[in-house]
C-alpha cells in the first residue's frame, strides 16, 4: 500500500511532498508568479507562471547555472543574442555569465521550472535598458 506523503517545510531541507499550495510564493514582473519548490544555498527549483506578453529583464548570474524546463505553453529564451523557441517538454541550459532573457510572446500562459545551482537569487545582475 502506498504511503501518504508528508508535507515538506519549503526550504527546510527535509523530505516530503512540496507543491504550489505549500511552497513559498512570490510575484515578479508584470503579473508573473513563482513558487520555491527547493530553496537552499546550493540548489533552487522554482516553478514559474508567465502570462501572455510578459518578459523578464535581460540579466546574467556570475555563479549560478540554470536550466529552464517548459511544462506548459511556449516561451522565447534569448541567450547571448541567440533566441530559441521552447515548447512544453523542452528545456535549455544557461551557464554562469551568459546574458539571458525569457519572454512569453504567445497568446497563452506558460508554466516552467527554473533549476539553479547554486541558487541564483542574490547573484543576479540586470542589464541597463538601452536608450
Amino acid at each position: 500500500m502506498p504511503r501518504k506523503s508528508k508535507t515538506a517545510q519549503p526550504g527546510s531541507g527535509q523530505s516530503g511532498a512540496v507543491n504550489r499550495g505549500n511552497a513559498e510564493h512570490y510575484r515578479w514582473g508584470n503579473d508573473c508568479d513563482a513558487w520555491y519548490l527547493v530553496n537552499d544555498e546550493q540548489l533552487s527549483v522554482i516553478e514559474e507562471f508567465m502570462p501572455p506578453g510578459a518578459a523578464e529583464i535581460r540579466h546574467h548570474h556570475d555563479k549560478a547555472q540554470q536550466f529552464f524546463y517548459i511544462l506548459t505553453g511556449e516561451v522565447l529564451m534569448e541567450i547571448e543574442g541567440v533566441t530559441t523557441l521552447l515548447g512544453a517538454g523542452s528545456g535549455i541550459r544557461v551557464m554562469p555569465g551568459q546574458r539571458h532573457q525569457i519572454r512569453n510572446p504567445s497568446s497563452g500562459p506558460a508554466r516552467f521550472l527554473v533549476i539553479s545551482h547554486p541558487r541564483s537569487h542574490g547573484d543576479r545582475f540586470n542589464e541597463s535598458p538601452k536608450p
